[in-house]
């Protein structure tokens, strides 16, 4: 009975996986308003609506989980990244942490579309706490680089917004213009900041 029951378990976890990742490629191509069930069901092959519903209560509670996902493979995808940049200097966790988060949006443009158009139409919420954890990562670099004498003084936390604003426009670019040349503009933006953080007196 135990198996049977992990068993169910592990197949109700994969239509859940199937469900979402047909939800993403759906809001990406159709945008967030025409995303409805009935085009979800027939991007992952479902015969029914009704398999969506079982496993998700309403569109809000797929949308979220989408949301989710999105944001958890973000969030693995530049931990890993940073965890290796930790022996660098600031200059270098910079430009590190700008060209991390440009790789992940070329490399995710199907996910990064999805949760632009999500975003775009206020299908979640994202306010000072989010800001707040999006921020601080980058926040702790600048004051890194201004304890070593590396950066110039200036409100780390502007200085945050302005670099993480410039990142997430990418995303927008990239919807008007698919063969923008995605290396060149990381590399800007990171020359950019590099230009307006720097001390320089060294």
């Amino acid at each position: 009975m135990q198996a049977r029951s992990a068993k169910r378990t592990f197949i109700e976890t994969a239509r859940r996986a199937q469900i979402v990742d047909a939800a993403i490629g759906t809001i990406a191509e159709l945008g967030y308003r025409n995303a409805s069930f009935a085009q979800i069901a027939r991007r992952a092959g479902l015969s029914s609506t009704g398999l969506i519903s079982y496993h998700f209560e309403s569109r809000d509670a797929l949308v979220r989980q989408v949301v989710e996902q999105i944001l958890e493979t973000i969030g693995a995808y530049l931990g890993d990244r940073f965890a290796s940049a930790q022996a660098l200097g600031a200059a270098d966790a910079l430009r590190t942490y700008i060209e991390a988060n440009v790789e992940f949006i070329d490399g995710h443009r199907v996910e990064m579309r999805a949760l632009m158009e999500i975003f775009i139409a206020g299908g979640f919420e994202y306010g000072g706490e989010q800001e707040t954890a999006v921020l601080t990562p980058l926040e702790q670099i600048l004051r890194r680089g201004q304890r070593a004498g590396e950066f110039r003084p200036f409100d780390t936390k502007v200085m945050a917004a302005l670099i993480q604003r410039a990142i997430d426009g990418l995303p927008f670019m990239l919807a008007h213009d698919p063969e923008l040349d995605v290396s060149a503009y990381g590399a800007e933006v990171a020359t950019v900041f590099e230009l307006a953080t720097r001390d320089g007196k060294r």
